[in-house]
């Protein structure tokens, strides 16, 4: 309860919470502390199982730019040698979460909001209700295979490999190529169980998008 009212602060509380010395806890140790290191044991199931839950908490998405670069400037300075008197291991740790959370690993740059990990449960989920909601006529399957589609590519985009760059065509032709793998199945699928019971209807979204994954995966992902 208190690591969820500490990550809640408003920006003004944070800003106090990163500069404040007068914490209980000792200041970092920069001989000792890696704030690249992950801070749960990563050969344990529940240690990565943490890991990725602070890695893509969705409160941080709520997190302005100023907090975000805040947070940026924390760990940079902490990778350079040198961090603002009384620094602590937490404040440390929470301004790794937050860089990692909105900026791209590879290139440094603050990743655009709906193509974060972080985004990934609150708009998944909403683009999940809509198409389980809306799979009756052919317009809105359309419609909303075309957005979770969109969606996918802007977060497969956002989260490119900078080491191996994909081309714009080659971004072009996996949207493409998933969008209508998406709507082919989704109408196709939606026409074949229009007398069907509704709970078998509904699995129509879920075989669309798994047809779509196995296109679009590998093509965003093939350099």
């Amino acid at each position: 309860m208190e690591n969820w009212l500490n990550h809640s602060l408003t920006h003004s509380h944070l800003s106090l919470w990163f500069e404040s010395a007068k914490m209980s806890e000792s200041t970092v140790d920069l001989t000792k502390f890696n704030i690249d290191a992950p801070r749960w044991d990563q050969t344990t199931f529940v240690g990565r199982l943490k890991h990725f839950f602070n890695i893509t908490d969705p409160r941080t998405v709520l997190m302005s730019n100023a907090t975000l670069d805040k947070a940026k400037d924390l760990v940079d300075s902490f990778r350079a040698g040198s961090v603002p008197p009384g620094t602590t291991e937490e404040q440390l740790h929470y301004a790794k979460k937050l860089y990692d959370s909105a900026f791209h690993p590879d290139s440094g740059e603050r990743m655009n909001l709906i193509g974060r990990m972080s985004f990934q449960v609150p708009g998944g989920m909403a683009i999940t209700g809509f198409m389980l909601q809306f799979y009756r006529t052919v317009p809105a399957v359309v419609f909303w295979q075309w957005v979770n589609q969109s969606f996918n590519a802007l977060v497969n985009y956002t989260n490119r490999n900078a080491a191996s760059p994909i081309t714009t065509k080659q971004i072009g032709v996996a949207y493409l190529t998933a969008t209508s793998t998406a709507l082919a199945t989704a109408v196709g699928l939606n026409l074949y169980t229009k007398k069907a019971p509704p709970l078998l209807a509904r699995w129509v979204p879920f075989v669309a998008v798994a047809a779509a994954n196995c296109v679009n995966i590998p093509m965003m992902r093939q350099q």
